[in-house]
C-alpha cells in the first residue's frame, strides 16, 4: 500500500478517490516546517495547495517520494528543480480554477462599475447616497485586456456578452486566433490609450513585475478602471494609489496584492477602489475540481502512467542522439521569444546535419516550452507546450537536411522579423548560440543576455561597455557579428545580472545604436 500525505484541504472527492483506489490517505494540516520533514519520510505521494512549501529540504527527506501534486495552477511553491534533479514528478491542476477566475473578474468589473460594496457599506451604515455612487454602464465601453491566455479568452467571451468592445496586448497570440473570438490586438501602450476598462491576466515574471506602474499609467485614457486577479505585483499599488488620487485612473478592483496576507495599503483609503482577499480560485466548484484532478494525476503517476498535467516530466523517449540538443533547444525558444517581443503566427525550425535523421519531435516540442515558458499562466511541460501554441495560434513547421554548411549539426528558429540558431560544440557538447538576425556570433547562452544592434564603426564597443560599466553591470562574454550586407553589427553580451530598464533606454538612445534587447533564460 502507498501512502499519500495531504497537508492542506482538498474537496473530500479528491480523497475518496484516492481511498477508493487502495491508497494511504494521511491527512495532516497546518505543519509546521519540522513537522513535514518528519511526516514526508515514507510518503510515495505529497498533495499541497499554495501555503506549504516544499523545499529541497524536504525533498530530501522524502526518501521514498514518486509525486508532488499542487491543487491548482502555480507550483511556485515546490522546487521544481530540486525535484526534477531526485526524479520526482511534480503535477498541478492547470484548467481547475479558470472558470472562478473569469467570473471573478467580471464580478470585480461590475461592482467597479457600479459601485455595489460601497454603496452596500453606505446603506447598512444608515445613508441613503443614490447620487454619490452613481456608476458607468458597461455596454459601448472598451475592455483591455493583457494577457489573452486560458482567463484573459473567458473573460473576453464574458465581456462580449455585455456588448463592449475588446483590445488586448499579448505577444504570444496570434492576431488570427485573436480575431476568432473578437479581439483586436494592440500594443501594450495603445491598449492602455484606448480602454475604458483594463484587465490584467499575465503569469508573474521578473519582466511583468511592476509592469502597470507609473509610466504606463500616465498614459491611461481618463476614467481608466483596473481589475487585478491575475497575481499580486504586477500592478504597483503605490503607483496605482497616486493615480487615482491624481484622477487619472477613475478606479480598481483587485484581487491580488504584491505581499499576502494584505491588510493594509494606501488603496484601501480610496472610495473608488473594491478590494478582495485572493478569492479568484475560491468557490466549491473550483476546489471541488482542483482536488478531484489533483488525485487523478497523482493516481496516475503512483502507476507509472502518462500524467497529462506534469510539469517536470522528463524528454526519456528521445534518443541518445537527441537527448543532449534539449536544453539548447528550450533556450533557442526562451532567446527567439524574447527577440520578438512574443511568438510569430508561423514559427519554422530547421535541424541541419546528422540530427536530421533521428526524430527531433521532442526537440521541437523543447523549442515550444522555451518559447512559451516565460509568458504562461502555467507551468509549461513537454506535454501541454502543443495546446499552448493551438490556443494562441502558434503554427510550428518542422524541415530537415542531412546536409550542413559550417556545423555538424545546427537548430535554426525562424519567424517573423528574427531568427536564430544554435548548435553542440566541443567533445563536452557545450550549447552555442551561432546565429542571431543572420549575423553570425559564437556565444554560449547565459540567464541574462543583451542583444545590440549597431552602426559598424569605430567606437561601438567601447560605447557599449561604457554605459554598462557606470551601471555597473558586468560583462561575462561577448561575441561580435556583421549583417551579410555589412550595413550593421550586432553585439551579442553575456551579463552577470539583469540590464536595468533605464540602462536600456540609454543604450537605444545612445548615436550609433539601432536597437538593444535584454533577454531572459530563467
Amino acid at each position: 500500500m502507498t501512502r499519500v500525505l495531504v497537508t492542506e484541504e482538498i474537496a473530500e472527492r479528491g480523497l475518496g478517490v484516492l481511498r477508493d483506489a487502495g491508497h494511504e490517505v494521511d491527512v495532516r494540516l497546518g505543519l509546521a516546517p519540522d513537522g513535514l520533514l518528519a511526516a514526508v519520510r515514507g510518503a510515495h505521494a505529497l498533495i499541497v495547495r499554495s501555503a506549504t512549501k516544499v523545499t529541497a529540504d524536504v525533498l530530501e527527506a522524502a526518501d521514498e517520494l514518486v509525486v508532488v501534486g499542487r491543487a491548482g495552477i502555480g507550483v511556485d511553491n515546490i522546487d521544481v528543480a530540486t525535484a526534477t534533479r531526485r526524479g520526482v514528478m511534480v503535477v498541478n491542476a492547470p484548467q481547475s480554477n479558470i472558470l472562478s477566475s473569469a467570473e471573478h473578474t467580471m464580478a470585480l468589473l461590475l461592482a467597479q462599475a457600479r459601485n455595489i460594496p460601497q454603496a452596500h457599506a453606505a446603506l447598512t451604515g444608515g445613508s441613503w447616497e443614490r447620487s454619490r455612487w452613481e456608476g458607468v454602464e458597461l455596454h459601448g465601453k472598451t475592455l483591455g485586456i493583457i494577457g489573452l491566455g486560458r482567463v484573459g479568452t473567458l473573460v473576453a467571451q464574458r465581456a462580449s456578452a455585455f456588448g463592449m468592445r475588446l483590445v488586448a496586448y499579448d505577444p504570444y497570440v496570434a492576431p488570427e486566433r485573436a480575431r476568432q473570438i473578437g479581439v483586436d490586438l494592440l500594443g501594450l501602450e495603445d491598449v492602455v490609450r484606448t480602454a475604458d476598462f483594463l484587465s490584467i491576466h499575465v503569469t508573474k515574471t521578473p519582466e511583468t513585475v511592476g509592469l502597470v506602474g507609473d509610466d504606463l499609467l500616465k498614459l491611461a485614457k481618463p476614467g481608466l478602471r483596473i481589475v487585478n486577479t491575475a497575481r499580486g505585483g504586477i500592478v504597483d499599488e503605490d503607483a496605482l494609489a497616486r493615480a487615482i488620487r491624481d484622477g487619472v485612473v477613475g478606479g480598481a478592483g483587485l484581487d491580488v496584492f504584491a505581499e499576502e496576507p494584505c491588510t493594509s495599503s494606501p488603496l484601501f483609503d480610496l472610495d473608488s477602489v473594491v478590494v478582495t482577499p485572493h478569492l479568484g480560485a475560491s468557490t466549491r466548484e473550483a476546489q471541488d475540481k482542483a482536488g478531484a484532478t489533483i488525485a487523478e494525476q497523482v493516481l496516475l503517476a503512483l502507476s507509472g502512467e502518462f500524467v497529462p498535467f506534469a510539469v517536470n516530466v522528463a524528454a526519456t523517449e528521445a534518443s541518445e542522439t537527441v537527448r543532449p540538443f534539449l536544453p539548447l533547444t528550450e533556450r533557442l525558444g526562451r532567446v527567439f521569444a524574447a527577440l520578438n517581443h512574443g511568438v510569430p503566427h508561423v514559427l519554422e525550425v530547421e535541424y541541419q546535419g546528422g540530427l536530421a535523421d533521428y526524430d527531433t519531435r521532442i526537440l521541437s516540442l523543447a523549442v515550444l516550452k522555451g518559447l512559451f515558458g516565460a509568458a504562461s499562466e502555467e507551468p509549461v511541460s513537454y506535454v501541454n507546450a502543443p495546446q499552448l501554441a493551438a490556443e494562441r495560434g502558434v503554427e510550428l513547421r518542422e524541415t530537415k537536411t542531412s546536409v550542413a554548411q559550417d556545423y555538424v549539426n545546427l537548430v535554426s528558429l525562424r519567424g517573423g522579423d528574427h531568427a536564430v540558431a544554435g548548435t553542440l560544440a566541443g567533445l563536452r557538447g557545450e550549447p552555442r548560440i551561432v546565429m542571431v538576425d543572420e549575423h553570425t556570433v559564437d556565444v554560449p547562452p547565459a540567464r541574462h543576455m543583451l542583444v545590440i544592434r549597431n552602426d559598424d564603426r569605430p567606437g561601438m564597443i567601447g560605447l557599449v561597455g561604457s554605459v554598462l560599466g557606470r551601471a555597473g553591470v558586468n560583462i561575462a562574454n561577448m561575441a561580435l557579428g556583421q549583417s551579410p550586407t555589412g550595413e550593421a553589427a550586432l553585439m551579442v553580451l553575456a551579463v552577470d545580472e539583469p540590464v536595468p530598464a533605464e540602462v536600456l533606454d540609454t543604450l537605444r538612445n545612445s548615436d550609433g545604436i539601432v536597437d538593444a534587447n535584454a533577454l531572459s533564460l530563467d
